[in-house]
């Protein structure tokens, strides 16, 4: 269809009746639309523009027009084709804005996977579809006092790279520090005083086992948990027959791990329910914490132990009328953690002194703390319930049929990994005391007895798992808690 176009200089005495006309033809127009409502919102547009624009006007009705839109020409420029394009290309544009936001969302779902039970029963591998799980505490080097530094590693192209390669391995222990955080989480809403340290450690055991879906080796429980009381600070879990019984006044140190192909994490946590031991506790995790901020690449071991000691011994705590300072338990340490070896080589001080031995880039440490009002040293006592294989040991022969079948049994469920008499008990082993002695004296499996300061004190501990990564340090158990 052609425009007719005229001369804008020439003004006629007749233009006026010619534009009233022109009206009238769009008026009748507009009756035979049926989408009345929009040609009339349409026709009150071309009026204002007709009254600005000085040229002519060509009405398309419904004899060229198959849709029965109205179109009006002003100089040879078909104006609601250009508003139905800027109306197209706008509602084009937001229907964009949102397919993005679908398909972020979408994504973002995409990681999502079923929701968690009460209590906790999903394994943490079918909450998170894509295999990526929840990134630990991101934390930048310490400058070191003698120079070294390892700042400024978070934007290093390098770093950045390296790092990307071992995301494999970072993967592994952030799934682990999940199904310890989800259990944790569930265990502190349900002990209570009165429940036997047997059912604590067994409930634990059981929810950390399905949430990392244990299989063989390949995944499942770092090492017994550990629930020491009171005056002992660490490794005691209840042997079968054990009916202790958690009391209110007790300070009870929640100590598990979990792994996936060996890459472990060991975190542990002080539960109290009567609130004079807050000082304590409070001592202890600050204590953890300032371990934490103090390691890094290059810092040497006796400078995180002096931290740690420093703040610890500025915190006390009054029981029944009687202040004490609050002391690092000397002869406890922290940890490097390998593949599959809980104790990696390198030990983490808690006082000051010790090795300069310095942490290095690609290391795990486990940065423990234990605070006590006694005399801030342990030793042996009371009945052994934690073993493990010596991660050094070679063939060593055994003449006795029994230890060589327990000996099977620990390799193929346990490896070098710590276990416990229960877990034995678990396996339907039975009468096994004597090959499991003889195991110990031969020098394959080592005794892990209760680690105890004097009686009547309290001992507190608090410990995350840290990664040193080439880009920065990631505490990857930590949580809401703590």
């Amino acid at each position: 269809m052609a425009a007719v176009k005229t001369d804008p200089c020439k003004e006629s005495a007749n233009e006026s009746n010619e534009f009233q006309a022109e009206l009238e033809t769009i008026e009748d127009a507009m009756e035979q639309n049926e989408n009345g409502e929009t040609a009339k919102k349409k026709k009150k547009r071309k009026k204002k523009k007709n009254n600005t624009v000085n040229g002519s006007e060509e009405v398309k009705g419904e004899e060229n027009n198959p849709n029965g839109n109205i179109e009006l020409i002003v100089n040879g420029i078909n104006t609601v084709n250009i508003e139905q394009a800027e109306k197209q290309e706008d509602e084009s544009s937001e229907a964009d804005g949102k397919k993005k936001k679908k398909r972020n969302k979408k994504k973002k779902a995409n990681n999502v996977g079923k929701q968690q039970t009460v209590p906790p029963s999903v394994p943490i591998v079918d909450l998170f579809n894509q295999g990526e799980y929840p990134e630990g505490e991101i934390l930048e080097y310490p400058i070191n006092q003698d120079g070294r530094t390892a700042k400024n590693r978070i934007t290093d192209e390098e770093k950045k790279m390296l790092d990307r390669s071992h995301s494999h391995l970072y993967e592994d222990m952030r799934l682990a520090a999940e199904a310890h955080r989800q259990t944790r989480q569930y265990m502190k809403s349900i002990i209570k005083p009165g429940m036997t340290m047997f059912d604590i450690c067994e409930e634990l055991e059981n929810t950390a086992r399905k949430l990392i879906k244990e299989n063989g080796l390949e995944a499942g429980l770092a090492f017994p948990t550990g629930c020491s009381l009171n005056h002992c600070a660490a490794h005691y879990t209840p042997n079968a027959g054990d009916t202790t019984v958690l009391n209110y006044d007790d300070v009870c140190k929640i100590d598990f791990g979990t792994h996936i192909n060996g890459h472990l994490v060991d975190c542990a946590f002080t539960l109290t329910f009567n609130p004079k031991y807050d000082q304590l506790l409070l001592a202890v995790k600050e204590a953890t914490n300032a371990g934490i901020r103090a390691s890094g690449i290059d810092v040497r071991l006796c400078d995180v132990g002096e931290e740690i000691q420093e703040v610890m011994e500025s915190y006390e705590v009054e029981l029944d009328g009687k202040t004490y300072q609050v002391k690092p338990i000397r002869n406890l340490n922290g940890h490097s953690v390998g593949q599959y070896r809980i104790h990696g080589g390198k030990t983490v001080p808690i006082v000051k002194g010790g090795e300069a031995t310095r942490m290095e880039e690609g290391e795990v440490y486990a940065i423990e703390t234990f605070g006590s009002t006694g005399k801030g040293h342990v030793h042996d006592d009371m009945e052994v319930s934690h073993y493990m294989k010596n991660f050094e040991v070679g063939h060593v022969p055994l003449r006795l049929a029994k230890s060589k079948q327990l000996l099977n049994v620990i390799n193929q469920n346990f490896g070098t990994l710590a276990f416990c008499r229960r877990w034995l008990d678990r396996l339907d082993q039975s009468k096994y005391l004597m090959a499991l002695k003889n195991l110990c004296d031969a020098g394959i499996i080592d005794p892990y007895p209760p680690l105890c300061d004097q009686k009547g004190s309290y001992t507190a501990q608090f410990e995350h798992t840290i990664i040193l990564r080439p880009t920065c340090k990631e505490v990857v158990t930590r949580g809401d808690d703590y």
